[in-house]
């Protein structure tokens, strides 16, 4: 069933209600309606398309609802919320999250698993509802478009409780919540990973392939987008599990390729992906549908709004959601004085300009047209004011302009080149002017038609690429990695780069790999689950960061909020 048939059903659903409310009522006879129960919650197929598209909605939230993008980023080597002049400070939790000292206590260890959960919960009550459909006709619905539905949803929760294994490991399995009044027992880290193995294989065959979508595949699971779960789930095992499944993901990932959940290609412009086009990009293997007028969470809530330097919406003409208050940014690769770290993870920005033909490496400029160029804002960003006089992004501060730059420190209104006397360079002292930020989805002008209409890429098939690259590599096989990863890669760098990896492979080593990964995946969400997988989370340095006493915080803490309510919950070791 399509998007467009389910949301015409809603919006005729809706408009029954109204009539039904504006007409009089002559029978008054009384009807007992006071309480709603399995027989009679679904009476339409509009009640099991709405109850269907229930939980996909609070997914779309989890992106970054809960902290769960802030807890995946800010622990890494990738982003920090440093204390700007004491705006993000808060009380030091961002600090804490950076330096892998956060403690149950903290609400955040709470928030990411209760917004998992609520999606767990919700995915599983509707299942319950279409589960105990036994004549899906009552419906004018087939047993093929139930039997969808019903795949779709248990492929929704498997993303759920797959994130939910990466967060905390020792997780609950809910398969009922209707009449249950308290949770269940904690599963092994095993027993988890066979649970949502089971699920995605159990619901494959039944899901759609992109192809029988057609335009309407965004939004929608479909046996790829529930394969690469497997790959994701694959990829990570020996973290989860203590044995490796390389052999596995492997395996998945050349299916997904060779087309046999359908096909897909991967685009031929480095920000394709993330355009507002790609809801039916041929790359885009799962995403939720965003549009500028309904919902759009990455374009704000917890993510990528926040990774924008305060009046940055000036430089871009787009007004509509008001001034930026820069919560992230990438970490510094440079000292106060220019001069490069010597430490081999983080440096993000310095590791895009290791190639520097880089298309990316630009200055993100909008060109007109539903058009942009360029990833990353740096340097002076200038723009015509409302006046009509050339202006300069500046401090809210002071009046000066902002110069953002790849060091983190009190710069204030030093000129860029300038040596300023406090060397201090830490999340407790950062400006306005520190750190660059990425963007990746565009922000096009307000007066653009497509602005903010982006669908969210939660799986593109670059990363089925990048994971097949790496099982290839770890099986000592460097040059079909080379291959793989170029093959994506080819995108970012004029033609005959001299950037391209070597036939041979030869250049890829554990750290141009893990390298490799954070390029192509910046800020998507994924780095602290890659930087675990490479054995690096918690004994690498990175900026002010310096290696955890032991690696208990490569699973978070149950939150002590859960705890409290939940009696029958055992705390993680190590905390």
């Amino acid at each position: 069933m399509k998007r467009n048939q389910f949301l015409t059903a809603i919006r005729s659903a809706s408009v029954s209600l109204l009539l039904v409310a504006a007409s009089g009522c002559t029978n008054l006879d009384e009807v007992l309606s006071d309480r709603i129960t399995s027989e009679n919650f679904l009476q339409t197929k509009e009640d099991v398309i709405r109850d269907f598209l229930r939980p996909f909605e609070h997914s779309y939230w989890s992106i970054q609802g809960g902290s769960t993008f802030m807890l995946q980023e800010n622990s890494s080597d990738e982003l920090m919320t440093p204390n700007r002049q004491g705006d993000w400070f808060d009380g030091g939790q961002f600090q804490r999250v950076h330096n892998h000292t956060w403690t149950p206590n903290d609400n955040y260890t709470s928030d990411a698993w209760n917004a998992l959960y609520g999606g767990v919960t919700l995915a599983t009550n509707t299942l319950e509802d279409l589960q105990s459909i036994q004549d899906p006709a009552k419906f004018s619905m087939t047993q093929a478009e139930l039997d969808d539905m019903i795949s779709e949803v248990r492929t929704l929760r498997a993303w759920l409780n797959l994130r939910l294994l990466d967060f905390y490991r020792n997780i609950v399995i809910v398969t009922k919540v209707k009449g249950e009044t308290q949770g269940g027992p904690q599963a092994s880290p095993q027993e988890t990973f066979n649970f949502i193995e089971k699920e995605l294989k159990e619901s494959i065959p039944k899901l759609p392939t992109r192809q029988s979508l057609g335009a309407n595949a965004i939004g929608r699971w479909t046996q790829a987008g529930a394969a690469a779960l497997l790959v994701r789930l694959y990829l990570n095992a020996k973290v989860y599990t203590g044995t490796d499944r390389f052999t596995d993901c492997a395996a998945v990932c050349e299916d997904i390729i060779g087309g046999k959940y359908g096909q897909y290609a991967l685009e031929s412009r480095w920000d394709a992906p993330y355009d507002y086009t790609n809801a039916t990009s041929s790359e885009t293997v799962f995403g939720f549908p965003g549009s500028f007028g309904l919902t759009h969470w990455q374009y704000d809530g917890g993510m990528y709004f926040w990774m924008l330097p305060v009046n940055a919406t000036f430089y871009f003409g787009f007004t509509d959601f008001g001034t930026a208050n820069p919560k992230y940014a990438l970490q510094p690769g440079r000292d106060v004085d220019s001069t490069e770290y010597n430490f081999t993870l983080g440096k993000p920005f310095i590791k895009f300009q290791k190639y520097a033909d880089d298309y990316r490496l630009r200055t993100y400029k909008n060109l007109g047209n539903s058009k942009r160029e360029g990833m990353f804002l740096k340097g002076y960003l200038t723009y015509t004011n409302s006046a009509g006089k050339p202006d300069t992004v500046r401090s809210t501060k002071g009046p000066y302009p902002l110069f953002f730059r790849d060091q983190v420190g009190m710069f204030l209104a030093a000129k860029p080149g300038t040596k300023i006397a406090d060397k201090t360079s830490n999340m407790n002292n950062a400006d306005q002017n520190s750190g660059i930020t990425p963007v990746k989805y565009p922000y096009y002008p307000s007066s653009d038609p497509n602005k903010i209409s982006s669908a969210y890429a939660e799986i593109r098939l670059a990363e089925i690429y990048y994971s097949l690259a790496e099982c290839k590599y770890r099986a000592g096989d460097k040059a079909g990695a080379a291959t793989l990863l170029n093959t994506v890669r080819t995108r970012n760098y004029p033609a005959n780069s001299p950037s391209l990896y070597k036939s041979d492979g030869s250049q890829l080593t554990d750290q141009e790999m893990l390298d490799e990964w954070g390029r192509e995946f910046l800020v998507e969400g994924r780095r602290r689950t890659d930087l675990i997988r490479w054995g690096v989370f918690n004994t690498g340095t990175w900026w002010d960061k310096q290696p955890d006493a032991d690696n208990h915080t490569a699973v978070f803490p149950i939150g002590q909020n859960v705890l409290n309510v939940s009696p029958q919950l055992k705390q993680n070791p190590g905390y």
